[in-house]
């Protein structure tokens, strides 16, 4: 696995199994790069622990989903290191040092943690390690100095803590010039590159229910119940297109219909690969000459096209549970000779190896 390829890291934190949603925000680029870069993907375990402490079963149950889930969309362990998070020890070191470079304020800036806050309904009632995850998420990006992660755009917030931890660490710690630009930091002598988000060709999949109270689409998210999963079945696919919500002031297939904003044409515009197609079928959908049900069967067949290749992958090594935790095992290995040898060299650039 050593090679001289520029790194990447990204990964997730485990709260249940992924969907469309995270294969267009990211997954769908790491099955793509596995060639060009060395890949770690990260199983964020312990992240799910700051809203989910007394849930632990599920949380574990959670973690082999999301390997499943990897190894079924196409990661592959031969190219590409699968590690879950609490097994890479320097992390949580890591995490410490990192604390001290970045403000209490900064962190309550994050406006991916006043949204989770929100929508989780939380208000005070959430612990001290809740407010320590975004930090966290600084150590589990900078352990492995990568180039590059890939993320969906609601983690664009998080890496801009990372990339500030980095500059901060790099000016402190090893002399860099604060006036640099960030390409430049490692041959100033920093210890850290300067990561940069790669993203997904959509940033924001809504899911396949209506608008909230607002009007406003809502994200895809498997607690909403409003998501098409990467481990769905046809049947399962089909129930889910079938009840999709369209256009509501079309009530017949003659009726002319509205396809901004419209879920059943976003998701042919996202996945269908006949665009041909798709904006023949638009121009007839706002005439009023083709109907729901005739646009979510084409839709159906293209999903399922995608996602059952990846099911049938992850079918075969949930029947083999032991080669998917050895798997993470072998990658907790590498893993942790890449992390050990950062903190290393950041204790060393801290004046603190004795």
């Amino acid at each position: 696995m050593t090679n001289n390829k520029p790194r990447l890291l990204t990964g997730d934190t485990p709260t249940g199994k992924l969907h469309l949603g995270h294969w267009v925000g990211s997954v769908e680029n790491r099955v793509a790069m596995q060639n060009d870069y060395d890949c770690y993907f990260l199983i964020a375990n312990m992240h799910a622990f700051t809203t989910r402490a007394t849930r632990f079963a599920e949380i574990r149950e959670s973690v082999l989903d999301i390997a499943l889930d990897y190894l079924g969309a196409g990661i592959d362990p031969q190219k590409s290191t699968m590690f879950v998070q609490s097994d890479i020890p320097a992390i949580s070191e890591l995490t410490f040092f990192f604390s001290m470079l970045i403000p209490f304020s900064r962190v309550m800036r994050n406006p991916t943690i006043k949204d989770e806050i929100r929508d989780k309904g939380l208000g005070d009632n959430y612990p001290f390690g809740f407010l320590l995850y975004p930090v966290g998420q600084i150590a589990d990006i900078l352990a492995f100095q990568p180039e590059v992660v890939p993320v969906g755009e609601d983690q664009i917030p998080h890496l801009e803590m990372t990339r500030e931890a980095a500059r901060r660490f790099n000016q402190i710690y090893c002399a860099v010039d604060s006036h640099i630009n960030d390409s430049d930091y490692v041959k100033a002598g920093g210890l850290f590159p300067i990561p940069q988000a790669i993203m997904g060709r959509t940033k924001r999949l809504i899911g396949t229910t209506g608008p909230d109270d607002h009007g406003n689409l809502l994200k895809m998210s498997k607690s909403l119940n409003n998501a098409i999963l990467l481990s769905d079945d046809p049947d399962s696919i089909k129930k889910k297109v079938m009840g999709m919500y369209t256009d509501p002031n079309r009530l017949k297939a003659t009726d002319k219909g509205q396809v901004e904003n419209n879920p059943l044409w976003v998701f042919h515009e996202t996945f269908n690969a006949d665009k041909t197609w798709v904006a023949e079928a638009e121009e007839r959908y706002r005439n009023g000459s083709i109907g729901d049900v005739e646009c979510k069967k084409q839709l159906i067949d293209v999903l399922v096209e995608i996602i059952e290749p990846m099911r049938q992958r992850r079918l075969q090594y949930a029947n083999d549970m032991e080669q998917v935790l050895q798997i993470l095992r072998n990658g907790a290995e590498r893993a942790n000779a890449v992390a050990e040898k950062t903190l290393k060299q950041a204790k060393d650039a801290m004046a603190q190896l004795y």
